[in-house]
């Protein structure tokens, strides 16, 4: 097979995985927007995380509600936690870090949103145990069922699960999810 035809197989991958999601992350999507938009208004803030590829989705949120999307705003408060070990001591446990961050930065009221390719993380999954003790709401963005992070949500949580196999379709598809919640963000404050 060509090259020209691996890559343009690749856009199709992609383009189906965006189709397929469509009807299903909608509604939670949705449901998170409101919850983070609420929690913006009550002054409370967005802390993200993940860990590799998905920290840099956490970078990218936090960034994009910090600054803005499409249209000006005042910024909002957000932040990634850094999961790259700098936020820790030489002996400290590495599933710990984020974590012991949430546990520092995070109030009653304040959200945090997880980032896991496929939930099973184990620095995010201690950080939504955190996040859960300290009265935080969480949102996570998953692919498949959620994995563990799934598991330890209370009903008043969104998940998101994103319909792919692959790690490349779940970081795609990622963005582009985080792409309709600052939307939806905007939209709630600035409307239409």
């Amino acid at each position: 097979m060509p090259l020209t035809q691996r890559i343009h197989d690749q856009f199709q991958a992609g383009i189906q995985v965006l189709a397929d999601a469509a009807d299903s992350v909608a509604e939670p999507i949705g449901a998170a927007a409101r919850i983070m938009t609420d929690c913006l208004l009550a002054e409370g803030k967005i802390l993200a995380c993940g860990v590799g590829p998905s920290g840099l989705a956490g970078q990218h949120l936090a960034a994009i509600l910090a600054d803005r999307l499409d249209k000006e705003r005042p910024g909002l408060a957000a932040f990634a936690l850094r999961s790259d070990g700098a936020a820790m001591v030489d002996d400290a446990d590495p599933a710990q870090g984020i974590a012991r961050q949430v546990a520092a930065l995070g109030h009653p009221g304040d959200i945090l949103v997880a980032f896991s390719a496929y939930g099973q993380a184990r620095a995010v999954v201690e950080a939504i145990r955190t996040a859960r003790d300290r009265d935080m709401r969480v949102v996570v963005l998953a692919g498949g069922d959620g994995g563990a992070a799934a598991e330890i949500l209370s009903e008043s949580d969104v998940l998101i699960c994103l319909p792919a196999e692959s790690a490349a379709r779940i970081h795609e598809i990622t963005l582009f999810v985080i792409h309709c919640l600052c939307d939806g963000i905007d939209y709630f404050l600035l409307g239409a």
